[in-house]
């Protein structure tokens, strides 16, 4: 079966990635949106990374447009913007489709190994949330109303 080492992807830069770099890590990977009503989840994603980091814990912001058109910036945009008005250090990715035909890889074997409410695989809106292992399984998925701080302790429990 498939884990999320498996599996390439673009940074904000484009520059191809592998997620094998992650081994051993706790992944938090979330959706992510600058024109959000849940974008000042940044402060709280980014406030787990510097407290957990040092211990192995990996955030990692995957940019989408597929929601009300809430992250309609170019990748520089993005980057910036989080840079400025969050001070994120967190890795951040190339913008994708999270659902759909053309949704990533990625996040295809994301919703399949953690289905959301009543078995539904769609992401539902920006700031989803998975959290993985660190031997790449998903554990749980976290809907985007969930604040990051809410999920510290199920982080604690797989560092």
């Amino acid at each position: 079966m498939a884990t999320i080492y498996d599996f390439s992807v673009e940074d904000i830069h484009g520059k191809p990635q592998k997620l094998d770099r992650y081994k051993d890590k706790v992944l938090l990977v979330v959706n992510v949106a600058s024109k959000c009503g849940f974008t000042p989840q940044y402060k709280g994603l980014e406030a787990l990374y510097e407290k957990m980091h040092a211990r192995g814990l990996e955030v990692l912001g995957f940019p989408c447009n597929q929601f009300g058109a809430q992250e309609p910036g170019s990748e520089d945009e993005i980057a910036q913007f989080c840079e400025i008005n969050y001070g994120v250090t967190f890795p951040l990715f190339a913008k994708i489709d999270v659902n759909g035909a053309d949704a990533a890889p990625l996040y295809q074997h994301l919703k399949k190994a953690k289905p959301g409410l009543l078995g539904s695989e769609a992401i539902k809106w920006n700031f989803t949330k998975f959290l993985v292992d660190r031997n790449g399984k998903v554990v749980e998925r976290y809907a985007p109303n969930v604040e990051p701080e809410a999920i510290a302790g199920d982080i604690e429990k797989l560092l």
